[in-house]
C-alpha cells in the first residue's frame, strides 16, 4: 500500500486547542505518558516517542461512527473514522506509545490539533494491556469522539458506512486507505484480535468496490 502522507498544515485560524486535561503519567517517570492509538495512530503517529507496544483495552469497542471533514473527507462529504464506544464485553486492539521528557508536551500539542481541534475528540484515561505482558497493564491517554461533538455521525448499517467510505477523500488521503490500513494492522495482531464491525465493513467494501470504479482505479486508492 502507499505510504500515508502527513496531514498538511494547520486548522483554520478561528479554531484553537482545548485546555489541557490531567493526563495519566508513567509511574516510573513523572514526565512520562502513554498514548493509546486505535485508528490512524497505529500506523502514523507523527510524533516522537520512546517506546511502543501493541495491545488492547477492555470495556470498549471500535466503531466507524465519527465524521471527518479534514483528514478523510470534506465539509460536503464527511468521511467515516473510528471512535471508542463503551462496551462491557468489548476489546479494542491498538498501539500504545510512550512519550517522555520534552516529547510529552510536543506530542500533546500536536495531538490536540490533530485529534481535538480537527477531529472533535476528547481525552479519556484507559487501561492498556500490552500483548507481550497482559499481566502488566498501563494507564494511557486515548482520544475518544462522543455524541456531544458536532462531527459525530453515530451508528449506521455496515453497507451504508462502506458506501460513505468509498465516496470520501480528505487531506490525508482516501477514506478507503484508512479502512484498509486499520484492517492490515488487525491482521498483524493475530487471530486473537477480533473486530467484527471492522471486518463487516471491509467485506461490504469488497462487494461494492467493483461497482464504484475499475480495478486499476481501485488499486490506485490503496
Amino acid at each position: 500500500m502507499k505510504q500515508e502522507s502527513a496531514a498538511p498544515n494547520t486548522p483554520p485560524a478561528s479554531q484553537s486547542p482545548t485546555p489541557s486535561a490531567q493526563f495519566p503519567r508513567n509511574d516510573g517517570d513523572p514526565q512520562g505518558l502513554w498514548i493509546f492509538g486505535y485508528g490512524s495512530l497505529v500506523w502514523r503517529p507523527d510524533f516522537a516517542y520512546s517506546d511502543s507496544r501493541v495491545g488492547f483495552v477492555r470495556g470498549y469497542s471500535r466503531r466507524f461512527w465519527q465524521g471527518d471533514t479534514f483528514h478523510r473527507g470534506s465539509d460536503k462529504m464527511p468521511g467515516r473514522v473510528v471512535t471508542l464506544l463503551e462496551d462491557h464485553e468489548g476489546c479494542t486492539w491498538g498501539v500504545a506509545y510512550q512519550v517522555q521528557g520534552e516529547q510529552v508536551s510536543k506530542a500533546l500539542k500536536y495531538l490536540n490539533v490533530r485529534e481535538a481541534v480537527l477531529g472533535g475528540y476528547d481525552t479519556k484515561e484507559v487501561t492498556f494491556y500490552p500483548q507481550d505482558a497482559p499481566d502488566q497493564p498501563l494507564k494511557a491517554l486515548a482520544y475518544v469522539a462522543t455524541p456531544q461533538n458536532p462531527g459525530y455521525l453515530g451508528p449506521a448499517p455496515e453497507e451504508a458506512i462502506a458506501t460513505q467510505i468509498l465516496a470520501c477523500r480528505g487531506f490525508s488521503g482516501h477514506n478507503l486507505e484508512y479502512l484498509l490500513r486499520l484492517a492490515d494492522f488487525m491482521q498483524l495482531c493475530g487471530p486473537q484480535a477480533q473486530d467484527e464491525h471492522l471486518a463487516a465493513i471491509v467485506d461490504a467494501v469488497g462487494t461494492m468496490l467493483p461497482c464504484f470504479c475499475p480495478t486499476e482505479q481501485a488499486l490506485a486508492l490503496v
